[in-house]
């Protein structure tokens, strides 16, 4: 995955409970975890901006880009292109 999610870290820097954030956000605490493990396909701007302003932070210190464009096992559909 070439987007790593550090939510769990902002989580424990801050001190604040997954069930505490998922109530602020607004969504779910299945649907937190599943943020959390990198198992979604994308974010809403909406719940992005109430993670960021819940925990402090900026988006960059949750979503990082780590260069590694290597698909995730199983999806090797594209594996040979470099695009």
């Amino acid at each position: 995955m070439a987007i790593v999610i550090n939510l769990d870290l902002m989580l424990a820097k801050r001190k604040v409970k997954s069930r505490e954030l998922a109530a602020y956000v607004g969504i779910t605490e299945q649907n937190l975890s599943l943020l959390k493990s990198g198992k979604v396909k994308g974010i809403r701007f909406a719940t992005l901006e109430k993670i960021c302003e819940r925990l402090d932070c900026q988006p960059g210190d949750i979503l990082e880009w780590t260069g590694d464009t290597q698909e995730e096992a199983g999806d090797d559909a594209n594996a040979s292109s470099p695009w």
